[in-house]
């Protein structure tokens, strides 16, 4: 069986050391603003969308990427890690489908949330400083994420 492969970015945003996490209703999880890089869309240009979407913040990422002076080119955002997810797991084993996911920190200047129509409500976000993500029952890959993008964040404000 062949294995589909999709394109994500996420965006782990930080305001006043505590990052934003929602509960996704389909997957019964906390994770952060993120989704599918669209056709012709860059994957950091795809995790600030998703972000201004799902909560109407806009973000800025911490990019420490090393310019490159290339005259036909253009240095683009390295994402701080980069997963690759099984989302279809079948009975036998087999995977049907996984996203490679971009995973970048981004710094906003507010905590009031306002998702763009059609998003989950506002209600399913919450803030978490290092201490409730550390006393949380979140998985543990967007625990140390979490962490790591507070740390850096902070560390870059």
């Amino acid at each position: 069986m062949e294995t589909t492969r999709h394109f994500t970015a996420t965006v782990y945003i930080v305001n006043d050391g505590a990052v934003a996490l929602h509960r996704h209703d389909r997957l019964g999880i906390r994770i952060p603003p993120g989704g599918h890089v669209d056709r012709d869309e860059l994957p950091h240009e795809a995790g600030l969308r998703e972000v201004r979407e799902e909560t109407g913040l806009d973000p800025t990422l911490v990019d420490d990427t090393d310019d490159v002076p290339a005259p036909a080119g253009e240095t683009l955002p390295q994402p701080r890690q980069q997963m690759l997810y099984d989302i279809n797991v079948h009975d036998d084993g087999t995977v049907g489908h996984q996203h490679i996911d971009h995973i970048y920190y981004a710094h906003v200047d507010s905590r009031d949330i306002d998702p763009a129509p059609g998003e989950a409500d506002p209600e399913v976000w919450a803030w978490y400083d290092p201490e409730d993500l550390r006393e949380s029952d979140i998985d543990p890959d967007t625990v140390q994420f979490s962490l790591d993008a507070i740390e850096v964040v902070d560390g870059n404000s």
